[in-house]
């Protein structure tokens, strides 16, 4: 019996911090001083009486300093795959942090999501996961507003779109879609962008004071 409840609780709690810096998807990682790989995923054990949101945010929190934008469950994961921990499951987070905030603390580093260095099997699991629930979600939740500061000029937005989409898309098609889904309203702010006129400052639009709307769906300038 005493080893039946030690393997039950023998699991971690694994965070997928992504950003976005310098047009590309960056992932957070922390230097390992003893493991196999040099670098790991934030990660903590599971507590008893800790509820696995919970302990997803505090690894976040741990890392970063503070909490991320938006953090989801993405999965549990073990199958036998070597995780940091040895443990023999893992439950994992998607975190979003705007890049403007994206400053981890000491031993952490961001890493272009296509040139991450070599991790255990499990937790390089959790990141392929985590960038499939970015690009299945992203019609469906605010992923791209979570990854932009407060206030963005709808070029930021679109720009944001296209990465995590990976295609480009047609401007006046974007913004018809924008409108008809009731996805942002516009602020008093602007800001200056070159020599061409100031462009005007956007927020989200919180849930509770949006229309009623269609899906998302833009028309790309190329397949």
């Amino acid at each position: 019996m005493r080893e039946r409840s030690s393997r039950i609780h023998s699991c971690s709690i694994d965070v997928v911090l992504v950003t976005a810096t310098r047009n590309e998807l960056a992932v957070l990682l922390a230097r390992n001083s003893s493991e196999r790989e040099r670098w790991s995923l934030p990660w903590r054990p599971s507590q008893a009486g800790e509820t696995f949101e919970l302990a997803g945010t505090r690894a976040a929190q741990e890392a970063l300093g503070e909490a991320p934008s938006w953090i989801e469950q993405i999965g549990a994961f073990g199958d036998g795959k070597r995780h940091p921990s040895e443990a023999d499951v893992s439950v994992a987070f998607l975190g979003l942090v705007p890049h403007e905030t994206a400053s981890p603390r000491a031993g952490y580093t961001w890493f272009q999501l296509a040139d991450l260095p070599p991790l255990s099997p499990r937790q390089r699991a959790m990141v392929d996961a985590a960038t499939r629930t970015i690009q299945s979600r992203l019609d469906q939740a605010p992923i791209a507003f979570r990854l932009l500061p407060t206030t963005f000029t709808l070029s930021d937005l679109q720009q944001m779109y296209e990465l995590l989409l990976g295609k480009r898309l047609h401007k006046a098609s974007f913004r018809r879609a924008l409108q008809a889904a009731w996805l942002v309203e516009p602020t008093e702010e602007w800001r200056s962008e070159g020599r061409g006129r100031p462009a005007q400052l956007f927020r989200y639009l919180p849930k509770k004071r949006r229309r009623p709307h269609r899906g998302v769906r833009f028309d790309f300038l190329y397949p």
